[in-house]
């Protein structure tokens, strides 16, 4: 029997059941039958799938209390995707790959946020190790609002393979490091690029900041040392997006974006 997961809020059921062969049940909060709620049954009535209307006491027990927004469903785990689909996508791609490596994120709100920030950046994928990371909880679901259903998240077994791999590739890789000298607008971050991101408080380990390319910093102007890893995952992307909007249309020659 395939394993099952419970996705819960309004964006992330939503998402879920744009694929609804994957939907086996959909639980909604019948107090408040409003026009998001309505819209959910609606996408689930059409696939052919009956919600369930409960007390929003079931599903604060069903959601462990969690923030459910009146919408839970019970959803087939979806395989972790893995290094043949990493290549498979460096392949497939048409142009410069634009990646995110997080290295040892844990917590499934920053992991959510970021994967949200990735859908909004263009990412093609978000990459992390199987091992001491946060993988696709129901909480990281619920934060990305919907992003992990859309941006390919791929969990390896050996990071520092992986990296080496990526370079291989000619992907780039930016690490992210409040200790370096270099800052973040400094870089070149418009061909095939990963943008690595260090774990809450320790940051990058030792042997992932050995396969960057480059280390960067984000100025800040304040008294604070540094910032939320979602918060500078945000910042990092969106001046990766900024560049390579700027060359849209141009033509690549290859995929190398190291300065």
């Amino acid at each position: 029997m395939a394993a099952t997961e419970l996705v819960f809020g309004l964006h992330a059921v939503a998402a879920v059941l744009q694929r609804p062969d994957g939907v086996m049940e959909l639980w909604l909060d019948s107090g408040r039958r409003d026009q998001r709620l309505q819209a959910l049954a609606s996408a689930a009535e059409a696939a052919g799938l009956r919600p369930h209307w409960v007390q929003r006491q079931e599903l604060d027990k069903l959601t462990g209390g969690d923030r459910h927004q009146g919408a839970a469903a019970r959803v087939r785990q979806a395989e972790a995707r893995s290094e043949a689909f990493l290549d498979q996508l460096l392949t497939e791609l048409d142009g410069p790959p634009f990646l995110l490596i997080l290295d040892g994120v844990t917590d499934p709100h920053n992991l959510g946020a970021c994967l949200r920030s990735a859908d909004a950046a263009g990412v093609h994928a978000v990459i992390a190790p199987r091992d001491k990371a946060c993988g696709l909880t129901p909480v990281a679901r619920k934060v990305a609002s919907g992003a992990a259903e859309t941006v390919p998240f791929v969990q390896v077994t050996n990071l520092a393979r992986t990296l080496r791999l990526l370079k291989d590739a000619g992907v780039f890789l930016v690490g992210a490091a409040g200790e370096t000298e270099t800052s973040l607008y400094d870089a070149d971050l418009r061909g095939a690029l990963g943008i690595v991101m260090g774990a809450e408080g320790s940051g990058l380990r030792r042997l992932t900041r050995e396969h960057c390319d480059v280390l960067v910093r984000i100025p800040m102007a304040g008294s604070v040392e540094s910032l939320n890893v979602s918060v500078a995952t945000g910042i990092c992307l969106f001046e990766a997006l900024r560049q390579r909007t700027q060359v849209r249309g141009a033509r690549y020659e290859g995929w190398g974006a190291g300065p």
